[in-house]
């Protein structure tokens, strides 16, 4: 079954919560490096994750992509599984 959009940007934003490197986020997230980076351009220019660049470029979901991540997880609750 495929997943909806939604829950692979929620699967992306708990994963960058703790701080994640992109070959993380792809192997959690279940994706591929193709398939992420759409994904990526859009969660940075809606602030809901930033990057940080270091001696290794990391993404952590800011607040305004907890609170989206917690909405959604709200949503998720309420929903029975299909």
């Amino acid at each position: 079954m495929k997943r909806s959009r939604h829950k692979i940007v929620s699967d992306i934003l708990h994963i960058c919560v703790t701080g994640a490197s992109k070959t993380r986020i792809v192997y959690q997230a279940n994706l591929n490096f193709n398939t992420v980076n759409p994904y990526m351009d859009m969660l940075i220019e809606k602030n809901l994750i930033k990057v940080e660049r270091g001696r290794m470029v990391s993404y952590h979901t800011t607040e305004r992509g907890i609170n989206l991540l917690n909405e959604i997880d709200h949503i998720y609750k309420d929903l029975p599984e299909l």
